[in-house]
């Protein structure tokens, strides 16, 4: 590439044995949105840390501004205008906006006094730069993940950041900030500054990005310009697989709702909330940030508690004031952050799984029984194809997918009736979100109640044979027969751009 900024030649990266990395190249011009893609263990994670100098690569150099460099450390990344932005965001959440902004320059200086009025000065250049404005004493803790997103990019631009590496930026935000998020980045690119973007959601690939690059394991399979790819395409070029979707056909109803809620409402969360939920069906809850889906589906498996209305199972009322009580009633939950919310993630597969019927595993003298456990690991093992050399692997080794896996095993040992999952293959690569779903259908099959809450139109599309939108704490509209109903017009109800009622 002729004005490239950044180039990456014939990088190799092995790991005890693993070819993390093997002759991968990347060329990134200035101002260019560029896409990297791949499935988990595909070489993105080693190739960006690589570029930041955070890892040294076994073959291969880093050119920047047309100079190579076969040793490049993380200070020098930094100094040459390369930025990382991982999904962890690395902010200190106990200082205020204007100290995250500005922090790193005050020790680079390695001065023993900080001037507040220059770091404010700082801080309001750099939002101003991208045209955002925040409040610059509110404490970091206190933003939504899209402003903190906006903190750490102006953060990066204060250091003269030449290239943004987004590493899934918006895996834990809605479609508004999204779009929020996408005209920060072409306003980047308004002033020369490159980005390289990583993420599993193909929709939001083909919007924002003019080049992607694919890798798949630990070999590059090509750059394309983004006009000659489409979704069966790129999906293809990622996982050597034809994936295809078939719509899902719920059995027959019964003559009795296996969950049913009646006017149900909590005050500044949801209201009047009413629906039906029948044996084998997958009920797909959408809507916008504040719309109330998450807040309802707490309410169901009692976290948050309903000030008023009815929770019906089996057309008997139910009193779920508590997750032990949606667990004996037979309620499971799956959180939308498994990291924090669904695993133990310091602790085994096996701990994981039995945590939910450690009661239903003890022995005559109130005793964990060994057999009993092996024998439950075994099955949600095997059943659940987690990959993995056993039960005793700790769950913070495993992928997106796997960890997924073994939060959905925890839930499914407790036999559940009707199970809530939110948001069930976020940050997943796109095979994995595929397994996923086979398992969420042979589950519905069963006769398990499903009801997936997500924001990813064609996820609800795919697996849903029906949809609740909601908005503002109400049901905005339920839409009967999904086939019927396309992703710009599901996208246009969410959006609250089609009129209310039933379809």
């Amino acid at each position: 590439m002729a004005d490239a900024f950044l180039e990456a030649r014939g990088i190799s990266k092995a790991y005890e044995g693993v070819q993390a990395l093997r002759d991968v190249s990347l060329s990134i011009g200035r101002g260019e949105i560029h896409c990297l893609v791949g499935e988990n263990g595909s070489g993105k994670s080693t190739l960006i840390k690589i570029i930041g100098g955070v890892v040294e690569p076994d073959q291969g150099v880093v050119v920047i501004g047309g100079r190579p460099h076969g040793h490049l450390a993380a200070i020098d990344a930094i100094r040459q205008g390369i930025q990382i932005i991982y999904q962890d965001l690395s902010l200190y959440p106990n200082l205020s906006v204007a100290e995250n902004i500005s922090f790193n320059q005050f020790v680079e200086r390695r001065t023993g006094f900080v001037s507040w009025k220059e770091m404010r000065a700082i801080a309001e250049r750099g939002l101003a730069e991208i045209g955002e404005r925040i409040d610059l004493e509110e404490s970091v803790q206190n933003l939504s993940v899209a402003k903190r997103q906006i903190v750490a990019i102006t953060r990066s631009l204060t250091q003269n950041a030449r290239l943004i590496i987004m590493d899934e930026p918006t895996s834990a935000i809605t479609r508004e900030d999204v779009d929020h998020l996408f005209s920060v980045i072409a306003r980047l690119k308004a002033k020369g500054v490159s980005t390289l973007f990583i993420s599993h959601k193909l929709n939001e690939i083909f919007q924002i990005a003019e080049v992607v690059t694919i890798l798949r394991d630990g070999r590059k399979v090509g750059d394309f310009p983004t006009a000659e790819l489409d979704d069966a395409k790129l999906t293809y070029l990622m996982t050597g697989q034809r994936i295809q979707y078939t719509p899902y056909k719920a059995p027959a109803r019964t003559s009795v709702p296996l969950l049913e809620v009646r006017g149900l409402s909590r005050r500044g969360h949801f209201r009047e909330v009413s629906f039906s939920l029948w044996p084998g069906e997958v009920l797909g809850l959408t809507g916008l940030i504040g719309s109330g889906r998450t807040e309802l589906a707490l309410a169901l498996f009692g976290l948050n508690p309903p000030d008023s209305g009815q929770i019906l199972l089996n057309g008997k009322q139910a009193r779920i004031r508590s997750p032990e009580d949606a667990g004996r009633l037979g309620i499971g939950y799956l959180p939308e952050d498994r990291l924090t919310q669904g695993l133990f993630i310091g602790q085994s597969i096996g701990d994981n799984i039995v945590v939910t019927v450690l009661k239903k595993l003890l022995g005559a003298l109130g005793l964990l029984d060994p057999a009993r456990r092996r024998k439950t690991e075994k099955r949600w093992l095997e059943e659940l194809a987690i990959k993995a050399p056993s039960a005793r692997v700790r769950a913070w080794s495993l992928s997106g997918g796997n960890q997924q896996r073994v939060v959905l095993a925890k839930w499914l040992a407790t036999d559940p009736k009707v199970f809530i999952l939110d948001g069930p293959t976020i940050g997943i690569d796109i095979a994995s979100k595929r397994n996923i779903h086979e398992i969420i259908r042979a589950l519905a099959q069963r006769g398990i109640a499903i009801i997936i809450i997500s924001d990813e139109i064609p996820e609800i599309l795919h697996n849903c044979n029906r949809v609740l939108v909601m908005r503002e704490g109400r049901l905005e509209q339920e839409i009967q027969e999904v086939s019927a109903v396309g992703e710009a017009e599901l996208l246009a109800v969410v959006g609250g751009r089609q009129g209310n009622g039933t379809s």
